[in-house]
This record gives structure tokens, C-alpha cells and sequence, in this order.
């Protein structure tokens, strides 16, 4: 808790990830603490159990309706499957609101975007109300138009479904997060300070922007290293089929027994955390000491307002922690493996409220996909040559933006 304090989050940093309003990212001190007191109940064992039987209902509406009886099935980009399928598990456990392949483009009434067509958007160039007001961007390119439209109409929607869900009469339970956010802000005593409607808005946006993004292109360099690494799939296939019960399909309940899924996850993470640096600043003058590799000491003093970057890829990468580091080893996360040296997901108590969720997702689609089609990389003639450190560099080349 000390440390904590002495090291606060530069808040002004976040400033892009309120767009919708204030949240438990963009907030420090109490009223983070407040925010977090009423976030944290959604994220439940029942809304994991949700996030489960969602990932599976999509993934198998993909093989049963957009792939079909194919038994090879091609894609010229791996993002193309994982991205719709984040979006729609996000859809249904976030906002309660089931999408699919083939959804009909009509927007509703009073809509002129679908929320499939609005969130997509949105999810994928949220880049760009950091970069200009929305003034700016009703008034400029094309895309730029694009984006602003499906920016107001997913705020629309957000404020259609706050409406909606107070002026319900049904006493059902809803699982999702939007849900039970609504709830537990409802519920609170009386004295105790309710999030405003901004704060609802600009927490569920925050866990769309966080697990949609994230999760999407951790999914798709997980598949990409298991293309690569042919013996590494062959042990995760070997693993599922060894733990899949063989009557029924798997439930919420088999979670635990698919251990290497979520190695496999956890390996990817290590390769590229979707956040490359965790922003801190000092708060007191301080010193760190500093141990190098052949053991000396040295000290570093940190003045009061120092800039300071936790750097998760380089954590991942240390050969002090991480034997082999740069190989793919799903199996070293089926043991004891150095957990302060893995922050995919930050750390103590600002650690990622949606941990659970994101597992959850992960384990339940790469087990469904791995479990009924092999991974490969497609054959190209102007490939033809490469060797394997030139394959897995093209294949994993990556740029920064919101997140890796």
C-alpha cells in the first residue's frame, strides 16, 4: 500500500480511455476506490460462466454457418476471425446483447448504424478522439465522418440500455456487465455516493476498449505462434483431447482442466503484453538500488515527480526470470513460474479488473478452435525460401497503437 502511494498512476495519461467518462482506469486515491467498490461485483463467477457459454455459441456458429462442412478453411489475415469473435463474446457478456455472423445490416429505428456496425467502429479507430475533437471529426475525411456517426451511435445505444434497464418491470437476473454494474450502483446505501450515468457509460466503455482490443490480437499471435511452433500445437491438441469429455460439450465447469489453454495464452501474453509499459511517477524523492547482471550494486536517485515506466516487455523478455526467453514454451506456466515477472495484466491491487473474463474467453476459444482444425501457415510462392526466422518475423510483426 506504501509503494502504492508512492507511486501513483499519471492519470492525465488516460485521458483518451474517458471518453465516455470517467472510470476506474482514469482514477486515483478515493474515488478510484469508490469506482472499484461497485465495478468489482460484475465481474462474477456467473458472468465468467456467461463469458464461457458465449465464446462457445459464437466459435461453433462460425464453424456450423460461415465455414460449414469445409474441411480447409483459409484466411488471408488471422484477425479476421478473432476480431468478430471478441466483439460478439464482448457484446453478449458485456452488454447483454447477442450478435452474429450473419446479422441483418438494417439498423433499428431511430439508429442508422446497427450496435455491431457502432461498436466495431468505434473498438477498432477509438485512435482517433485522441487525436481530434468531435467537432473536427464530423467536419472531416470520410473516415474520420464515419467514425464521429458511430461514435454518437454507440453512445445512443449505451444511454437506450441505462434507460431501458431502469424502466424494466421484469425482476430477471442478467449476468452481463452492464447489468449488474446498473445493479450494484442502484443497490448502494443510503449515504454512500452512486456513479453518475457518465460513470456507468464510461465503464462499460472501458471494459470494451480493454477486453475487445486486447484479447482479439492476443488470440491471434496465440494461433500464429501455434502455426509456427507445429510440435507446440501438437502437445496443446494431444492435452485437449486428453481432458475433453467425450459425451457431452465441455461446460463452465471443465474451466480448470484445460490447463494448457491457458498456457498457451499466458505464452503469448509473455511475447507481447498488450500494454508495453505500466506508467507510474514518483510521489516523495526517492532511491532505487539497482542490481546488474553480475550482481553489483548501484543506486539511483528518483526525484519527486520523476516519470517512471515499468517496462512489461522487457519484465517478459529477462533470461533472469525466463529461461529461454524468446522461445515459445507454453509449458512454463503449467508449474511455478516467477508471477511478479509476468504483468500482462499489471499488478497488485490496480491489477486488471476483467483478469478472470479474458481467461475465461481465451481458454474457451482456443480450446474449441484447436480441438477441431490444425493451424497453419499458408504456403505462398513468394514465401517460398524464407527461413523459419524470416517466416516468424513477417508473421509477427507488430505496430503500437492504443495496444500492441
Amino acid at each position: 500500500m506504501g509503494a502504492r502511494a508512492r507511486f501513483p498512476k499519471p492519470i492525465d495519461m488516460y485521458d483518451l480511455l474517458a471518453t465516455f467518462g470517467t472510470n476506474i482506469l482514469v482514477t486515483e486515491g478515493e474515488e478510484w476506490k469508490r469506482q472499484r467498490k461497485i465495478a468489482a461485483p460484475a465481474f462474477s463467477e456467473r458472468n465468467n460462466r456467461l463469458v464461457w457459454d458465449e465464446s462457445l455459441r459464437v466459435v461453433n456458429e462460425m464453424f456450423d454457418n460461415v465455414w460449414g462442412d469445409k474441411d480447409v478453411v483459409e484466411l488471408d489475415h488471422v484477425l479476421d476471425i478473432t476480431i468478430p469473435i471478441t466483439l460478439m463474446i464482448i457484446g453478449a457478456a458485456s452488454f447483454g446483447r447477442r450478435m452474429s455472423w450473419k446479422e441483418d445490416s438494417a439498423a433499428p429505428t431511430g439508429h442508422t448504424l446497427t450496435f455491431k456496425g457502432a461498436l466495431r467502429q468505434v473498438s477498432d479507430r477509438l485512435v482517433l478522439s485522441l487525436l481530434f475533437p468531435q467537432w473536427v471529426l464530423r467536419l472531416g475525411t470520410p473516415g474520420m465522418r464515419s467514425y464521429a456517426r458511430a461514435y454518437e451511435e454507440l453512445g445512443r445505444y449505451m444511454d437506450e440500455m441505462v434507460q431501458e434497464r431502469r424502466a424494466s418491470t421484469k425482476n430477471e437476473e442478467r449476468y452481463d456487465l452492464f447489468s449488474s454494474l446498473l445493479d450494484a450502483n442502484e443497490g448502494q446505501l443510503e449515504g454512500d455516493a452512486k456513479l453518475s450515468d457518465k460513470a456507468l457509460l464510461g465503464n462499460v466503455f472501458l471494459f470494451l476498449v480493454a477486453g475487445h482490443d486486447t484479447t482479439s490480437h492476443t488470440l491471434a499471435y496465440a494461433l500464429i505462434f501455434l502455426a509456427l511452433y507445429q510440435e507446440e500445437q501438437d502437445k496443446f491438441y494431444k492435452n485437449i483431447m486428453a481432458v475433453m469429455p467425450e459425451d457431452r460439450a465441455p461446460t463452465y465447469e471443465d474451466l480448470g482442466s484445460f490447463s494448457y489453454s491457458l498456457a498457451v495464452f499466458n505464452e503469448a501474453l509473455r511475447h507481447f503484453p498488450p500494454v508495453i509499459g505500466i506508467p507510474k511517477y514518483s510521489a516523495e524523492d526517492t532511491v532505487f538500488t539497482l542490481t546488474n547482471a553480475a550482481g553489483e550494486q548501484a543506486r539511483l536517485p528518483v526525484p519527486r515527480g520523476t516519470y517512471i515506466t515499468v517496462s512489461s516487455s522487457a519484465l517478459h523478455h529477462n533470461p533472469r526470470y525466463w529461461d529461454d526467453p524468446d522461445a515459445f514454451k507454453p509449458e512454463r506456466f503449467l508449474g511455478n513460474y516467477p508471477r511478479d515477472a509476468f504483468v500482462p495484466f499489471s499488478g497488485g491491487p490496480r491489477g486488471c479488473i476483467g483478469r478472470g473474463f479474458a481467461e475465461t474467453e481465451a481458454v474457451a476459444v482456443l480450446t474449441t478452435i484447436v480441438s477441431r482444425y490444425k493451424v497453419e501457415v499458408r504456403e505462398e510462392a513468394r514465401f517460398a525460401g524464407e527461413t523459419f526466422a524470416q517466416r516468424k518475423a513477417r508473421l509477427l510483426k507488430s505496430q503500437h497503437s492504443l495496444t500492441v
